[in-house]
């Protein structure tokens, strides 16, 4: 297997980059025709904040809520999938500058991706 060029590791990401969003908008719309169809009776008051509670922000909640069909949870997939691109794309770029054997950018790329794993984290606790 030969190493790949700047140009194939770029027109990879961008092919990735292109796939996750377009899989995002595709579960959002989705989930947001089957809201629409099946829109929940009561009418919420905008008078006070009411958090969604566990079903909408948790991974957890969101994938039972998923495995029922809730449009609320398909949506909620489809915001999660659009800030897993972003990941994807650091993690493509770690695997591609591993096989042109670029230490530098593989242990920039590492730096960036672990950051990214952190923040996330630190935002789900």
């Amino acid at each position: 297997m030969s190493k790949p060029t700047d140009q194939d590791v770029d027109i990879s990401v961008a092919a990735m980059l292109r796939f996750g969003i377009t899989l995002s908008a595709i579960v959002v719309l989705a989930g947001g025709a089957l809201y629409l169809r099946h829109p929940f009776v009561a009418i919420p008051n905008y008078h006070q904040f009411h958090s969604s509670g566990p079903s909408l922000s948790t991974i957890a909640g969101i994938f039972h809520g998923l495995l029922q069909l809730q449009p609320r949870s398909i949506i909620q997939f489809g915001l999660v999938l659009l800030i897993a691109t972003p990941v994807a794309r650091v993690v493509f770029c770690v695997v591609g500058f591993a096989r042109q054997r670029s230490t530098l950018y593989v242990l920039i790329s590492l730096l960036v991706l672990s950051i990214l794993t952190y923040s996330l984290s630190k935002g789900a606790f």
